[in-house]
This record gives C-alpha cells, sequence and structure tokens, in this order.
C-alpha cells in the first residue's frame, strides 16, 4: 500500500492559485491571454487558475511527457494533436511542475518556432535543485525539495490526481 503524507493543504493551494490568477491578471491587463494547459496533470490547475483570471483567454491543450514511472526520461515527446495557431499570440504555458525544465524549455520553443509573439510559464510546483535545462518560471505557486509528489492533478502511474492537497508518495508505503 502506498504512504501519502500532507505536504500542502487543499487551503493553501486554493488561496496561492487565486493570488497567482491576480497576479497574471495585472501583468496582462487588457491583453488576450492564449492559454495553454499541458496534458495530463496540469488541468486541475489551469482549471482553477483560470476561474480567477480576468482578462480574456483562449484555452488550448498540449501533451507533454517526459516521465515514465517516478524518474525523467530526459526526452521530451510533444503531442500537438491539437493543432494550435499560435501565431501572433501571447502564450501562457501552464504546467504542473518544473523540475529538470527539459519539458519547458522544449514546449517554449516549439511556441517560439511557430511564431507567438510571447511566451511566459505559470508552474503549481517548482523543484528548482532538479533543474537542468535554462528555463524559469514566471509564475510559480509553490517551491518544493526534490521529493515525488501526488494530488492536485499529478499523478503516480495515473494514481491520485483526485486528490485536492498535495502529498509526498511512498510507494509501497515504506
Amino acid at each position: 500500500m502506498d504512504k501519502i503524507s500532507l505536504l500542502i493543504s487543499e487551503y493553501d493551494i486554493k488561496k496561492r492559485v487565486t493570488e497567482i490568477a491576480q497576479k497574471i491578471s495585472m501583468d496582462y491587463e487588457g491583453e488576450k491571454i492564449t492559454i495553454v494547459s499541458v496534458l495530463k496533470g496540469a488541468f486541475v490547475f489551469t482549471a482553477d487558475l483560470i476561474r480567477s483570471i480576468n482578462n480574456d483567454t483562449d484555452i488550448n491543450f498540449i501533451r507533454a511527457k517526459s516521465y515514465i514511472d517516478t524518474k525523467s526520461s530526459g526526452d521530451v515527446n510533444i503531442s500537438d494533436e491539437f493543432r494550435l495557431d499560435v501565431k501572433g499570440k501571447t502564450i501562457l504555458i501552464v504546467e504542473d511542475i518544473i523540475d529538470t525544465g527539459k519539458t519547458l524549455y522544449d514546449l517554449k520553443e516549439y511556441f517560439f518556432s511557430a511564431g507567438c509573439k510571447d511566451v511566459k510559464i505559470a508552474v503549481f510546483l517548482d523543484k528548482p535543485s532538479r533543474r537542468t535545462a535554462d528555463v524559469s518560471p514566471d509564475y510559480c505557486c509553490f517551491q518544493i525539495e526534490d521529493k515525488f509528489v501526488v494530488g492536485y492533478g499529478l499523478d503516480y502511474n495515473e494514481k491520485y490526481r483526485q486528490l485536492p492537497y498535495l502529498g509526498i508518495l511512498t510507494p509501497g508505503g515504506n
């Protein structure tokens, strides 16, 4: 049986997501934002975030995956099955977590090569100790230590995304 220890409460998450949304609204005041949520992990964060952003927005999705089990593979697989037209647009990538930064670095390059006007990054979690790519989030809810976490959209083998809080996972309960 897996063990999950509370790291960030549901209350603290809601409070911080609202604060980040207010900052985004101010930074982009009067401007339309194309929000691109990275599936699957960022869908919960994206849903809560957009409900508190006051700007005109388009919402889109993209798949980018680099994790297998609890480890990053180092290779990023981007699947733009939604065929986003980003030319001339202001993009806000919304991601669940940035650790090595490889996924977000590749996504940022992908959007710039497609002709967007600007790309910013909003992440729910940041693990700066694991960073290997030259990329940093523009908006971040929480910085955490190098622990494997689940809940609030983040999973372990497709389990635990539904948890309303963030927890540290110990597979097998050890």
